[in-house]
């Protein structure tokens, strides 16, 4: 497979419709068809972007996921997009689990369900975590996929980077007044592993929270590509893996690591 040395990468920022999978997916239907027309060759959406945390019935709006991927994955090849984003899955307990389908050109690529639960808002109870990490090799290079709240365990994102991920996708609803934690670990992750960071955050009220938006595309140097602001709206910063080596080689933390003592 051949690889393009640069691609543009888009986070499609919106306010979810709690509990509404047809408003959201209608949204989402036609802003892929936008961002696809604007030269997008990533797209991250938010987590659980189709449902939202619809807690009360939860677990009956998770059977509709494999219908709404199949239509992701035709809109995907019709596109040629890579898509990330977060969605409720069954699990085998009456649980479900936050679960990214990463989809490139038509096909469910990878599947990574939310490692790290935030029992804060009672995650821990409605959700089932996952048991794995995700890395996966597309049509753009190799990207890794965590959600919102892994966001706060660098260890994750530290051993996407060792396994030779080019950029990090993270789909996530996190709520005001945390902003500059946001912020700060985004911009942290993308320059401790020397890579592209791409977070698509939700915005607007949902139920009884109020999210701030702020997606935004890192380089590996930590500077902000791109960032939505606080109103749904779509982002484009372009990723450049020729520049992601040269910066890894001026500045060779990977090979200054000693990781035998610690």
């Amino acid at each position: 497979m051949t690889e393009p040395q640069t691609i543009t990468a888009a986070a499609l920022q919106f306010t979810v419709n709690q509990g509404d999978v047809d408003a959201n997916l209608t949204y989402v239907r036609a802003a892929l068809k936008r961002v696809a027309e604007q030269g997008a060759n990533l797209v991250v959406l938010p987590e659980m972007w189709s449902t939202g945390f619809a807690y009360k019935n939860l677990t009956e709006l998770a059977q509709r996921t494999d219908a709404v991927v199949a239509e992701l994955c035709e809109l995907s090849a019709r596109y040629k997009l890579v898509i990330v984003g977060s969605q409720p899955e069954p699990a085998d307990d009456g649980r479900v689990f936050n679960t990214i389908h990463l989809i490139d050109n038509g096909q469910v690529v990878a599947r990574y369900r939310k490692l790290h639960l935030f029992s804060l808002l009672g995650e821990d109870r409605a959700f089932k975590g996952g048991d794995s990490w995700c890395l996966a090799e597309t049509s753009i290079g190799k990207v890794g996929v965590i959600i919102c709240y892994d966001l706060r365990f660098p260890e994750l994102s530290r051993r996407l980077a060792l396994e030779g991920a080019r950029v990090i996708c993270v789909p996530a609803q996190w709520p005001k007044p945390r902003q500059e934690h946001w912020r700060t670990l985004l911009r942290a992750r993308a320059i401790e592993n020397q890579l592209y960071v791409v977070s698509c955050n939700a915005c607007g009220q949902i139920g009884k929270l109020d999210f701030f938006g702020m997606s935004m595309v890192i380089d590996p140097k930590g500077e902000v590509l791109a960032d939505a602001g606080e109103a749904a709206c779509e982002v484009f910063a372009p990723l450049d893996w020729q520049a992601m080596e040269a910066w890894r080689a001026q500045i060779p933390c990977f090979g200054d690591r000693r990781p035998e003592l610690y």
